[in-house]
């Protein structure tokens, strides 16, 4: 009962991330109708129309890039202000991330995120570290660009198309600074201002956050989950579980248990973890599914749960994130242990050492390869 209740407020959660988007087209939809109204010369064909609203709909979606880019730009200067390094920086599947004191260009893509900055933090003092400015930088950056791109506009009412794209610039960045800047959980994420109003209700969400941040600065590093300290990993209780922010903890345990291959743990813990009630985001609860899936094929492979842990959900998750070391490994166990296809495992395995060239935490991958070759001994 738990897990339909569950799944059916994942469903209901990513519904406001469409309906945000949908609010930003239909908004700058009115602009665009109202820029070609007024703009309409006498004698102008309907191609010529059609042709002003297409140059203004990839112009919405030029001011749709712009703002993510200022919105991670913004948990940058303020996470650097606030005492973090830097760590990476993501624009939809585009990464830079620090590597051995060098900013190299990697890819990767999570599902339900057009961007991310990761940064190192500052140690922790008396318990705390700052981190609503990190957290809210993002908003905050939007909100000043905007207010920015609206005297800008002001200033160009006289230059019709210009004026315009800077009114759907300005719109865009309102729309998207609401979007991250009141707290609210979007399906597989919670949003920034989620994040910051759980961290500074709690205690131990904040050293979990301490930690998540420190997890990411050693994988930049190159460092194994199972060889960084065992402080790191230790299990939340299922109260503190039901905090977002605490739960992690619970699933990077489980991580480091698949990747010491202590499966029979890991497996018993991700269940545990599933079935309380906990504040897990379905990005975490997707992936923790894929590594139960795969352990079932390296060990008693039973159709019957496989098949009831592959819903349609979670194939369409898996087909958003098939370019992910974890789904590849995922997929590959599926094509060669359960569906019996090595000619379709091989491609798999082509694919995953295609992105594994660019993929940012080579360590990861690393680990991934020793999973795919525990199951190629299997099959």
């Amino acid at each position: 009962m738990k897990k339909k209740e569950a799944k059916k407020k994942i469903q209901w959660q990513q519904y406001i991330a469409v309906a945000f988007f949908m609010l930003i087209g239909a908004v700058c939809g009115v602009l665009m109708a109202q820029y070609v109204d007024k703009n309409a010369k006498p004698g102008t064909s309907g191609w010529e129309n059609l042709f002003s609203l297409a140059c203004l709909f990839v112009g919405m979606c030029v001011a749709i890039f712009i703002q993510l880019i200022i919105h991670e730009a913004g948990h940058l200067v303020f996470g650097l202000l606030s005492g973090y390094k830097f760590g990476s920086f993501r624009i939809f599947s585009f990464m830079w991330v620090k590597e051995n004191d060098k900013v190299c260009l990697r890819r990767l893509s999570i599902a339900g995120t057009g961007g991310q900055c990761l940064m190192s933090p500052p140690d922790m003092k008396d318990e705390k570290i700052p981190l609503v400015l990190y957290n809210l930088g993002g908003s905050l950056m939007n909100i000043i660009a905007s207010a920015l791109f609206f005297v800008l506009y002001i200033a160009t009412k006289s230059i019709p198309f210009l004026s315009v794209m800077l009114l759907m610039c300005a719109v865009v960045g309102i729309v998207i600074a609401i979007m991250n800047g009141v707290p609210m959980r979007l399906g597989t994420v919670d949003n920034d201002g989620y994040n910051a109003f759980s961290l500074t209700r709690n205690s131990e969400a904040m050293r979990s956050f301490w930690i998540q941040m420190k997890v990411n600065e050693q994988l930049a590093k190159g460092v194994r989950l199972k060889d960084m300290p065992d402080e790191w990993f230790t299990v939340p209780s299922d109260e503190a579980m039901k905090n977002s922010m605490v739960v992690v903890m619970g699933v990077f345990a489980c991580n480091r248990l698949m990747d010491r291959q202590d499966f029979q743990e890991a497996d018993k813990l991700m269940e545990h973890i599933m079935d309380i009630d906990s504040g897990m985001v379905g990005l975490h609860r997707s992936l923790m599914v894929c590594d139960r899936m795969y352990i079932e094929m390296i060990s008693e492979n039973r159709k019957e749960i496989i098949d009831g842990m592959f819903t349609k959900e979670q194939k369409q998750f898996m087909k958003q994130m098939k370019k992910f070391p974890s789904v590849l490994r995922t997929e590959y166990a599926l094509a060669l242990l359960h569906n019996k296809e090595r000619e379709n495992a091989e491609k798999i395995k082509t694919l995953f050492e295609k992105c594994a060239k660019s993929y940012p935490y080579q360590n990861d991958v690393e680990s991934e390869r020793e999973l795919m070759k525990l199951a190629e001994e299997k099959a």
